[in-house]
């Protein structure tokens, strides 16, 4: 089992790096069809569930589908274990079934779990919890699971650009790190110690509550018209952030989602009427 598991990341990793729309760092996605986007899932299966069932990517061969921040969140083994790798491996099998049309972006709990550092989440420190666990169901084999587990997270594109200048990712760099954030990094190759602050996919995916002038001289150096984020917490399921952002939430019962028609250009208040909550999704 655990050398399936480790085949299923490497499969993971190939499909990542192998994504026909994928340049560099960046999934560019053409003026044709449509893109669901989700925030954050930290580990919300049945969320998950209603993401691929609003997709219905075998019945719209046209549609794209985001997804962001699956680790850590949801169930815990019965020693308090973060279990939510299990899914994990559900989106990679997701994927896999359309590895096209499915795109990850690296999050922030993804660049902690790459380079090893604490990521707190409800009070409890989530590598930790999620490496203990996969020591309980991988006992002689957890080193070897967790490393491919890391490899895939780094073989993530870091944002999807769409060609109606829709800009989506986890999140943006703080607003005191906007000029000095260097977007070389999404066309050369990706480093370990990007993922390490100040690195630039660590600057990328842990900015928080930006301002409207950050967000403009963002759109500037992204070459952007509007941003679609998620990392920060929605209470419900979403909001308007600013005249250029939306921000997701995925990982609760109030989650939401958003269909963007790539053929044509939006505005924030626009996208806003398009906001789909999860729970109305059976």
């Amino acid at each position: 089992m655990p050398q399936t598991t480790i085949d299923l990341l490497n499969k993971g990793i190939t499909a990542n790096q192998t994504d026909r729309f994928r340049r560099g760092n960046v999934v560019r996605l053409p003026s044709e069809g449509s893109v669901v986007i989700g925030g954050d899932i930290h580990g919300h299966r049945r969320n998950f569930e209603r993401l691929v069932a609003y997709a219905d990517l075998a019945g719209h061969p046209d549609r794209h589908i985001v997804l962001q921040e699956i680790i850590h969140g949801g169930p815990e083994d019965d020693t308090g274990g973060c279990l939510s790798y299990q899914l994990l491996f559900d989106v990679i099998r997701y994927k896999l079934s359309e590895p096209d049309r499915v795109h990850l972006v690296m999050g922030n709990h993804d660049t902690a779990c790459i380079s090893g550092s604490d990521v707190m989440k409800n009070g409890k420190e989530m590598n930790r919890a999620m490496s203990s666990a996969l020591d309980r169901e991988f006992p002689h084999a957890s080193r070897e699971v967790k490393l491919a587990i890391r490899q895939f997270l780094f073989s993530q594109p870091l944002a999807v650009r769409c060609a109606n200048r829709v800009w989506i990712s986890h999140s943006l760099p703080a607003d005191r790190f906007v000029e000095l954030f260097d977007t070389a990094v999404f066309d050369r190759e990706l480093r370990p110690e990007d993922c390490e602050k100040p690195g630039s996919a660590y600057l990328l995916t842990w900015g928080r509550r930006h301002s409207q002038a950050a967000l403009d001289r963002l759109a500037q150096r992204l070459d952007a018209d509007l941003f679609v984020l998620g990392h920060q917490a929605q209470t419900d399921g979403w909001c308007q952030a600013g005249e250029n952002l939306i921000i997701l939430a995925c990982d609760h019962n109030h989650g939401c989602l958003v269909e963007v028609d790539l053929t044509r250009p939006w505005t924030a208040k626009e996208l806003a009427d398009h906001i789909v909550t999860l729970a109305s999704i059976h």
